[in-house]
Parts: structure tokens; C-alpha cells; sequence
């Protein structure tokens, strides 16, 4: 064996560990992410009137009423990060809750805009999201499975 053909078959090795690795830093991401959006989901689901009291008094959600807001809010947070976990529909729920990160920002910024440490969490669920709404959910999700199924099935002569 010379020494080129041991170099590319190293090479080749690494290459697979690395996309291995990548596949599960997509999931780890994935996984991250929803349990975030998940437990402030919870949160707000745990004691209801106490949400309804913030929405109206404390954020400021611009174009919806509080009780609105309020029901938007907790629905997007307990579904779209299951989605993100499963990796189904993961772009569509990475950018959903990219709105939603958005939008406690600006309604919570007299709060959040003198607090560092809470602005730069949004900003690294942010770049989090923008993960996997950019680069899809990884090898090791459901989209995946399902986009190789569709794939296959196109190759497949129908009706024989």
C-alpha cells in the first residue's frame, strides 16, 4: 500500500467520524433547543391565569391581544420543539420558533434590552434555530427518513 492510498484511506475514515459527529451535533442542537422552548411551555400551561396576568401586564406583544398572545405563545412552545425533537417538519419548526424568540424580544425588550445575560440566551437560541432552519435537522430525524422514503419511491416504476 503506498503512502497516497493510506493518507486517502485515513483521510476517508476521519471523514466518516466527522460526519457521524455532525450528525449527532445537529440532534444535540435539536434536543438543546426543545428543551428550552418546551419547559417555558410548561411553564406557562402550569398555572394559566399567572401567564394571562403577564401577557397583559409585563409583555408587550404588538398586534394581538394578551389572552391571544398568550394562547399562541404556549401552543408554539409545546408543539414545534416535539417537531424539533422527532426532526419532522424541523426547518418549518426551527423557523416558527425563530418567530417566537423574536417576538419575547421586542415584547419583553424594557425588561430584557438592560439584561445581557437574557438578550445573548435569545441570541444563541437564535443562532441555535438558525442551525438547523439553515442546514436541515441532521441525519437523525424523521425529515430525513421521510425525504430518502420519497426519494426512493420516485426511483421505483409504479403500477407493476
Amino acid at each position: 500500500m503506498s503512502f497516497l492510498s493510506a493518507a486517502v484511506a485515513v483521510a476517508g475514515r476521519i471523514r466518516g467520524w466527522l460526519e457521524t459527529a455532525a450528525s449527532l451535533l445537529d440532534l444535540a442542537i435539536r434536543l438543546y433547543v426543545a428543551d428550552v422552548f418546551f419547559k417555558s411551555g410548561l411553564t406557562k400551561i402550569e398555572d394559566w391565569d399567572k401567564t394571562l396576568f403577564l401577557f397583559e401586564e409585563h409583555y408587550r406583544v404588538p398586534l394581538l391581544s394578551p389572552a391571544v398572545a398568550a394562547a399562541l405563545g404556549t401552543f408554539a412552545e409545546l408543539l414545534f420543539p416535539a417537531l424539533l425533537v422527532l426532526g419532522l417538519a424541523a426547518r418549518f419548526s426551527a423557523a416558527s420558533l425563530s418567530i417566537v424568540n423574536v417576538i419575547a424580544v421586542l415584547s419583553y425588550w424594557h425588561v430584557i434590552g438592560e439584561n445581557q445575560a437574557a438578550l445573548m440566551s435569545h441570541v444563541f437560541w437564535g443562532a441555535l434555530l438558525l442551525v438547523t432552519l439553515l442546514h436541515g435537522p441532521g441525519k437523525l430525524s424523521l425529515d430525513q427518513w421521510i425525504w430518502r422514503w420519497l426519494d426512493h419511491s420516485e426511483e421505483t416504476p409504479r403500477g407493476r
